[in-house]
């Protein structure tokens, strides 16, 4: 099997035992490819004692921290097939991460995006209002995670508009244009979380008005940490929703520019859930060894779709716990994880964390 047979998997479709199966041999192709294709990546390996060619537990892959990315050039492809160079998020001052990435590797990422997306909102694209300005998008060479994260999640939709102008207003405008689109029906809104709390829900809150989405579907992720230190919670801010735009489907997803496309999104149940594209294990903050599930720790993320960069196993700076595998009562498979925080001294980040007023 190789990461395009995956594609033609259902995205929650593999028990633990099946997934795990197919993830040692994958991982196990794609560190020996990126040994042999990525010098730097070759060292880390060296140093960590990893065998080449060896037949390595799932959990043994080893892992590149993803301040690496901020600090080495990691490429597995000769230049001349770099077909875009994707940048994290980070505030200003902040060295940001370099992803380097081959056609096909852009592809998959477009492609499992849409295979994630589509389970929870289904296949048809719907009227849709991005919470944020169009200006993100003038340099569409050197992507960030917020610009790319539009870009994704904009196959979706059909008459995209976006809720705020240049120097981040609310757009009314717009915004009245995209319900009239919406007459009622099915809609997709999509922002990044600070965002749209700081730039759409809050001026609508100000100006006493409560637009009729009752049957849209709002999908945010990024920005927590801002949140949190406004002291807006997670219920706050879908209860803000609701009595702004009548919006009962609210749901977060957790994601990052080192595995973009690989998104953990939120299900009925206020649960994020890992796909058959992505894995996730839980790392001991003293040891690196892996928590027993419900146990918090450092999150490693997993995904067979990183070709043109060793961005297949990353230890972020997140931490979380996994609550269960194949059980949550929303019936996707796979394992269903909580995002706790972040590990300390590392640099507050998140796609939307990138607009500095």
């Amino acid at each position: 099997m190789n990461y395009e047979d995956l594609l033609n998997i259902g995205p929650y479709a593999l028990s633990a035992a099946q997934k795990e199966q197919i993830y040692r041999d994958l991982l196990n192709r794609l560190t020996d490819w990126h040994r042999e294709r990525c010098a730097p990546y070759g060292r880390v390996c060296r140093l960590l004692g990893d065998p080449a060619q060896g037949m390595r537990a799932v959990e043994d892959i080893p892992m590149v921290p993803v301040s690496l990315f901020k600090q080495l050039p990691l490429s597995s492809v000769p230049e001349e097939e770099v077909f875009k160079t994707m940048t994290s998020s980070g505030t200003s001052g902040q060295k940001t991460s370099r992803i380097f990435l081959d056609q096909q590797t852009a592809a998959w990422q477009q492609r499992t995006l849409e295979r994630i997306v589509s389970d929870f909102i289904g296949r048809k694209r719907l009227p849709m209002l991005i919470i944020d300005s169009p200006d993100v998008l003038r340099d569409r060479n050197l992507f960030s995670a917020r610009g790319a994260g539009i870009l994704g999640f904009s196959i979706f939709g059909t008459k995209r508009r976006y809720a705020l102008t240049s120097d981040m207003k609310l757009d009314l405008d717009a915004v009245e244009a995209f319900v009239e689109d919406a007459a009622g029906g099915p809609a997709l809104l999509f922002g990044f979380t600070y965002i749209i709390w700081k730039y759409f829900c809050q001026p609508l809150a100000a100006l006493g008005r409560t637009l009729p989405l009752e049957n849209g579907f709002l999908i945010h992720g990024g920005g927590w940490k801002k949140l949190q230190n406004e002291a807006v919670s997670g219920e706050a801010f879908k209860e803000g929703l609701r009595n702004t735009a009548r919006l009962s489907r609210v749901r977060n997803y957790y994601g990052m520019a080192e595995q973009t496309g690989c998104i953990y999104m939120e299900c009925e149940h206020g649960r994020l859930h890992a796909s058959v594209y992505s894995d996730v294990r839980i790392r001991n903050m003293e040891d690196f060894s892996c928590c027993k599930n419900g146990t918090e720790g450092v999150i490693q993320v997993l995904s067979p779709m990183a070709r043109s960069y060793p961005g297949h196993s990353i230890l972020t700076e997140d931490t979380g716990i996994i609550l269960g595998e194949d059980d949550c009562p929303c019936g996707r498979r796979g394992k269903y994880i909580k995002i706790t925080g972040r590990i300390p001294a590392a640099e507050i980040r998140g796609c939307s964390d990138t607009y500095e007023p």
